[in-house]
């Protein structure tokens, strides 16, 4: 063993006399020369969506409302179709009801005079017009039917005010399948579909499009929940909904929805404590309390009275008056439906001929 250590000493003492060795007698007159090589290094983020932003960019514009000569409210909104004569313009009912001017800013800064054409304060959408020739581009129309859970998505619009113009936020579908109870003084409690996404949405991007990885326009803005303990629910209006109504809008033409004549409390209701004619039997949960009804109406002509509560709507339960409305407004003047409700503790059917139209 003894002989073997030291033969390896031996062996490494020799490697190290040469190596030394071949450097001493090499480096005499030898100039090493250190040479610099310069790369040119392209950096590349597979995850970008910029190309699909430059699809949908110059569409967006800002949309302004003036009450008067004083500006009462301002959103997003995006061309989605161009003929020799005019561009139209999607935005939110809300953005521009009532407005005794409109105007929009495109994304050169552009100031353009716009006319409205029509709305649907329900669907919470409107058609507004401009010349074809200030309309810089307009934006491809998708299909939200084909959006997954997870896929991603983002916005362009103008948050807060023009000084944001054209801020994109990103982020993906967060819920599908979903229906939000919303309300407003011209139309009261009711239920929309729409897409959920935690993509940032803020005044001002009301109106703008969601938009896929294509570049294509899913939805149009529309709201969020804001608490101090909720983050990143966002919610749009499917583009389908907007675009199965967009002739008529157009045209200025009204969208007409059944109206059957009554008013509704929903079961839980502090309004429903006044009102001592109206008893209801105790372990209905859920459901729509007729409040009145009106002499000549579809309701009426059905037989239905005040203190009725309805339960069922062809076949499924209807959980609140909102939630009936929802429902209702599916279907339209002409068709028949059948509604199943509690009388005195009592369940019975009734066909109700849907023949009077609410329009806005």
């Amino acid at each position: 063993m003894r002989e073997k250590i030291i033969t390896l000493v031996i062996v490494l003492v020799a490697l190290l006399v040469g190596i030394f060795g071949t450097l001493y007698f090499t480096s005499g007159n030898t100039k090493i020369k250190a040479t610099k090589v310069n790369k040119n290094i392209n950096i590349s983020e597979d995850n970008s969506i910029n190309a699909s932003i430059q699809k949908i960019y110059n569409a967006v514009v800002v949309v302004e409302a003036y009450s008067s000569s004083s500006k009462s409210s301002a959103g997003s909104g995006f061309v989605y179709k161009k003929d020799d004569k005019r561009g139209y313009i999607l935005t939110n009912y809300h953005v521009v009801s009532g407005a005794s001017k409109i105007k929009v800013i495109d994304m050169n800064g552009k100031e353009i005079e716009a006319t409205y054409l029509g709305g649907d304060s329900y669907a919470d959408i409107a058609v507004i017009e401009i010349d074809a020739d200030k309309v810089l581009d307009v934006a491809n129309i998708g299909e939200s039917s084909k959006s997954k859970l997870g896929d991603t998505v983002f916005t362009v619009g103008t948050p807060v005010n023009s000084e944001y113009i054209g801020s994109v936020t990103k982020g993906i579908i967060s819920g599908e399948n979903r229906t939000i109870t919303v309300s407003n003084s011209s139309t009261g409690t009711y239920m929309m579909e729409v897409l959920q996404t935690d993509a940032s949405i803020n005044p001002g991007n009301s109106g703008g499009p969601l938009v896929n990885i294509a570049g294509e326009v899913i939805g149009i803005t529309s709201m969020k929940l804001v608490t101090n303990s909720i983050e990143g629910m966002g919610f749009a209006i499917p583009i389908e909904t907007a675009m199965s109504s967009i002739d008529k809008l157009e045209n200025g033409k009204k969208i007409e929805r059944p109206f059957i004549g009554v008013t509704m409390y929903d079961i839980g209701s502090m309004a429903l404590y006044y009102r001592s004619d109206i008893k209801i039997d105790k372990s209905l949960k859920n459901g729509a309390i007729i409040a009145s009804v009106a002499e000549d109406s579809d309701a009426n002509d059905a037989g239905i009275k005040v203190g009725d509560v309805i339960v069922e709507f062809d076949g499924k339960t209807v959980k609140s008056s909102a939630h009936f409305r929802y429902m209702l407004y599916k279907h339209s003047v002409g068709d028949e439906v059948n509604l199943k409700i509690n009388r005195n503790g009592q369940e019975k059917t009734i066909t109700l001929k849907l023949t009077k139209a609410l329009g806005d």
